[in-house]
């Protein structure tokens, strides 16, 4: 069942107006009905997108074998190549039809961090992935870490909050590639799933093909405007939020059958917290009618938890 009217009600948010206290209160309202926001002038360069995307369609355009080359091995798809069919939304019985390749945080040489944060490998047969990607790495989470800000205020927390917990986060880039399929594929191209992560960043989904499910079960569609991004709560702030704020299932589904030999290509920022920040929930969002749900753990085995639900991660 889907709904064209809803769509209506999920703000498109101006990050230029983060000072002020209306903005707090307009992305914590749409986080609370919907798990996602539409957010336009977030400062992260077009241009630099761009070339991102461009990067990004010539690396999935290489050989079958180029690509596998890339694969790490026991990484948990967290680093390089993810070939095309093997993740699945959790619960889900078929595998999604996208193949990605995943950009982590850089650390500097002996970090405490390193053990759970893999170095990053780099595509050598496209000059200038790496300065693109490390660039567009790091606009992100400048973005990430600014909406946050004003998730803190709607929580009553200090604009800073979150900034110590994200620093040195665990977040990936993600460069998702949903190739073209039959006009018999099935109808999914990425399952119903819910984010592990803190929020996502996402560009790319003025596309098409993204859906929200509302609260009154309905599948909604999710189109920013040209250049905006769509945001949504992950997981992890909703267990710190004891589901205030909730990580709305979401999907990716193919275009008409007469579309479907079109490409579809997404750049999705997981924003997580430093692997070693527990989650556990913030008081003032523990009450008589909101009991505790879930115990406290660490940002590092919550994650290692679900990457093995999705079938990333094996053991």
């Amino acid at each position: 069942m889907t709904s064209s009217n809803v769509l209506e009600q999920v703000p498109v948010l101006s990050l230029s107006k983060l000072d002020a206290p209306a903005f707090a209160d307009a992305i914590g309202g749409s986080f609370r009905e919907f798990g996602f926001a539409i957010v336009v002038d977030h400062g992260i360069d077009q241009d630099l997108i761009a070339r991102g995307w461009a990067l990004a369609k010539a690396f999935f355009a290489l050989p079958e074998e180029a690509k596998r080359a890339y694969l790490v091995p026991g990484g948990g798809g967290q680093r390089g190549y993810t070939a095309f069919g093997t993740e699945i939304a959790k619960g889900a019985s078929e595998n999604d039809l996208k193949e990605f390749w995943h950009v982590g945080r850089d650390l500097p040489e002996g970090d405490a961090l390193a053990a759970d944060m893999a170095p990053n490998v780099w595509p050598s047969e496209i000059d200038g992935f790496h300065e693109t990607f490390a660039a567009l790495y790091k606009a992100f989470d400048v973005a990430g870490s600014r909406i946050l800000s004003g998730v803190a205020l709607y929580l009553g927390l200090p604009a800073d909050w979150f900034d110590a917990r994200i620093e040195r986060g665990n977040s990936i880039l993600r460069l998702l590639h949903y190739p073209p399929v039959s006009a018999e594929a099935p109808g999914v191209r990425a399952g119903a799933h819910e984010d592990i992560n803190l929020i996502t960043l996402l560009a790319g989904a003025e596309e098409g093909g993204l859906q929200l499910k509302t609260r009154a079960g309905e599948w909604i569609p999710v189109t920013p405007p040209p250049g905006g991004l769509a945001i949504n709560v992950g997981d992890m702030l909703q267990r710190l939020t004891n589901h205030v704020l909730p990580s709305t299932s979401h999907r990716v589904v193919n275009p008409p059958a007469e579309r479907r030999h079109i490409p579809r290509y997404s750049m999705p920022f997981f924003l997580h917290l430093r692997p070693d920040v527990m989650i556990e929930a913030l008081p003032q969002c523990v009450t008589s009618d909101n009991p505790l749900r879930e115990p406290p753990i660490s940002a590092h085995d919550y994650l290692h938890e679900r990457l093995r639900e999705i079938g990333l991660k094996k053991g």
